[in-house]
């Protein structure tokens, strides 16, 4: 199947916080380090030959190093992803293996530079090849699967227990020295189907909304854009007490356009002549 992604997104301060420690990187559009999230809800279309990719990153460290760990991995992921958008497509593991190793040494390289003891981000990434796609986590930055029948979490929550009264540590994230602990991202496949939708989203929105609340709206017949201005205003409504960081995108078949038809039919009439 020939197809495109349709894909919405927005990245929101919520009503409580006085600074973004999320980030995020969108077919190419990230925010700057210091940023008071977007304004409004950005949506685009792209073919599935372009090989999309996108990802949520959620910093944390005291001062300004949460914004900094998530600024870090977001454009160490868009360098990469430019230098290496061939070797998504032909060798996706290897794609996966390099960015996210060659993110947690930009984050881990700032950090020893100016003597940070704690810094890092979450990663939830969505990469696209022409056979099929790739989910891909790194700490407690969720994304989900849905289509007309179904409602799932893909990612793996990487967290120490439940947490007690408060937020449960992670096991995972970008900013690990490599010498004191292994990266070990949780990654998945799944092949393409017509309306499959992924939503990529921080814990601004997993820790206001539960699962049950968005898989109810993620079953409206909404576009995009509206599904996404819906789960951000819903965590707002449920307090906004942290940034929230969304993406939503959807398998689609791509109709082609009358050259490039015309020249895939007579190259089938080619071969079977």
């Amino acid at each position: 199947m020939m197809y495109q992604i349709e894909y919405a997104y927005t990245c929101h301060m919520g009503r409580v916080r006085a600074n973004n420690e999320d980030n995020l990187w969108c077919c190419g559009e990230s925010l700057p380090a210091d940023n008071q999230g977007m304004e409004g809800v950005h949506s685009q279309i792209v073919s599935g030959l372009k090989t999309p990719a996108m990802a949520v990153f959620d910093g944390m460290g005291g001062e300004s190093c949460g914004e900094m760990a998530a600024f870090l991995a977001s454009d160490e992921f868009g360098r990469y992803y430019r230098a290496n958008r061939r070797t998504l497509r032909d060798i996706p593991e290897l794609f996966i293996d390099g960015v996210c190793e060659s993110m947690n040494q930009a984050v881990c390289r700032y950090a020893a530079e100016n003597h940070i003891q704690s810094m890092g981000t979450t990663l939830a990434m969505t990469l696209f090849t022409p056979e099929s796609m790739f989910v891909c986590n790194l700490g407690d930055s969720r994304i989900y699967f849905s289509d007309e029948k179904s409602f799932r979490q893909v990612s793996t929550d990487h967290i120490f227990g439940k947490g007690g009264l408060g937020k449960a540590p992670l096991t995972q994230y970008l900013g690990v020295p490599e010498e004191l602990q292994r990266l070990e991202p949780a990654v998945l496949e799944i092949e393409h189907k017509e309306g499959n939708r992924y939503l990529m989203c921080s814990d601004g929105v997993t820790d206001m909304l539960s699962d049950g609340e968005i898989a109810d709206i993620l079953s409206r017949k909404n576009s995009l854009r509206e599904t996404v201005e819906l789960l951000l205003n819903r965590a707002l409504q449920k307090g906004g007490r942290d940034n929230v960081t969304i993406i939503l995108c959807e398998v689609q078949k791509q109709e082609l356009k009358g050259k490039f038809k015309a020249w895939l039919k007579g190259i089938k009439e080619k071969n079977e002549g």
